[in-house]
């Protein structure tokens, strides 16, 4: 596609592991190898196809699942003794860990988020009753690991072209972005699978897919899910709207 991806904000390694031991209901302390491993090598293939920026931080932990995998291979050493360390130890440690950090980040963040809604002074009691209407909706900002899961999955229903003429390319990221702001300007709120769906190749759920990914970063968008692994929803971001926009 001849379009570099950089993303000033996103997810690492271990997030991509976390990511995947909720989305396969995993107990962290018994993680089996070889089946995340694999799970993790295809996001990779994903994220180099898609020309991500982000891929080289990505196989310093894929070499680290593959030889834990390889090790896990090997029949246990019978000098080793029943208090063999598991290969796995270190790496869930570290998993461990960073999850503990990352729920105290969010903790911290929700904290901010609260203070935020608060005011010092008095509301009208309709303007009041909007604020409480507009609380009863919870949403959760999707995450890049979502949005490759989604990609895929559309790549899957894609038909293949039956045909092989030789045609001008159809569609462009600056297209689909142009698209996209004229889309959410119709409807408030955007499927990304009915986006996808509406797709007739794998070139155009690509360019889609890129578009999203730069409204994205450059904060047109939010995209968001009632539940993690739910349906992804874009929404303009109007916090980013300049007055009389």
């Amino acid at each position: 596609m001849n379009y570099k991806i950089h993303l000033d904000k996103f997810e690492g390694p271990l997030d991509l592991l976390l990511y995947l031991i909720k989305k396969n209901d995993i107990d962290i302390c018994d993680i089996p190898i070889a089946i995340i491993t694999d799970q993790y090598m295809q996001y990779i293939e994903m994220m180099k196809m898609l020309d991500l920026d982000v891929v080289g931080d990505f196989l310093v932990m894929a070499a680290t699942l593959m030889q834990i995998k390889s090790r896990m291979l090997l029949p246990p050493d019978p000098l080793a003794g029943p208090e063999a360390v598991d290969p796995r130890q270190e790496l869930v440690d570290r998993l461990k860990e960073y999850e503990q950090f990352k729920q105290i980040a969010e903790g911290l963040k929700s904290k901010e988020l609260l203070r935020q809604s608060l005011f010092g002074r008095l509301v009208d009691e309709g303007k009041l009753n909007e604020i409480k209407e507009d609380a009863q909706e919870v949403l959760f900002e999707a995450t890049l690991f979502d949005l490759i899961n989604a990609l895929s999955e559309a790549l899957k229903h894609v038909p293949e072209k039956k045909d092989y003429q030789v045609s001008q390319e159809e569609y462009t990221i600056e297209g689909k972005i142009h698209e996209l702001l004229h889309l959410l300007i119709e409807t408030p709120r955007l499927s990304l699978m009915d986006l996808f769906r509406r797709s007739t190749s794998k070139t155009e759920v690509i360019c889609t897919f890129v578009a999203v990914l730069e409204l994205t970063r450059l904060k047109e968008i939010v995209i968001v899910q009632h539940r993690q692994f739910e349906n992804i929803e874009i929404v303009r971001n109007t916090e980013n709207e300049t007055p009389g926009q």
